[in-house]
């Protein structure tokens, strides 16, 4: 459920911490921690917050979450890699955010992420092209080479093996295919 001011101090009371203190104490942590599965298990978390529009300046701006999550996905650990594009899938439907994660290199980061072998980080990584696509002219063009389109085009047809993947292959496809010609 999205949040709004109201909803946010309704549930946090007179006594709880501010959204944004706790988002400040989840980074801090990741960035003390020295055990990976505590790392993965705050970058799970934080990806859990970044879909929802009432985060998105915190941890964009003041938090540099997004940078973190591309971070993420350039580790040897794939639970990181997917929890991280898993933050940034739900974060980048919001342009600013797809903006961030352009602008910060994460694009070829992204496509590295349909070759894994977690079903859950190909997902995530077909739902943020899917979004990021429509960013700018540049942005399509590194989107929709030709080895991408065929990895996609490969998913899309897969549907007797995992039907999520056919699925966000095809409406990749959809909405996108036609921006080649």
């Amino acid at each position: 459920m999205f949040t709004n001011n109201q909803r946010q101090e309704e549930r946090t009371g007179k006594t709880g911490t501010p959204r944004l203190q706790y988002l400040q104490e989840l980074v801090s942590q990741f960035q003390n921690a020295t055990d990976e599965h505590t790392k993965e298990r705050i970058v799970a978390n934080l990806a859990n917050f970044s879909y929802d529009p009432y985060n998105y300046t915190i941890l964009r701006q003041q938090l540099n979450v997004l940078e973190l999550f591309i971070d993420c996905i350039t580790e040897p650990n794939e639970k990181l890699v997917e929890f991280g594009i898993g933050g940034i899938c739900n974060a980048c439907a919001e342009p600013k955010n797809a903006a961030t994660i352009v602008e910060a290199d994460g694009i070829p980061l992204i496509i590295k992420c349909l070759s894994s072998p977690v079903r859950n980080t190909v997902n995530y990584a077909l739902g943020a092209l899917y979004y990021i696509c429509d960013y700018n002219r540049a942005t399509r063009e590194m989107i929709l080479r030709a080895e991408v389109l065929d990895l996609i085009e490969r998913y899309a047809a897969a549907e007797t093996v995992c039907v999520s993947f056919s699925n966000l292959a095809k409406a990749f496809l959809d909405k996108h295919a036609h921006a080649i010609t």
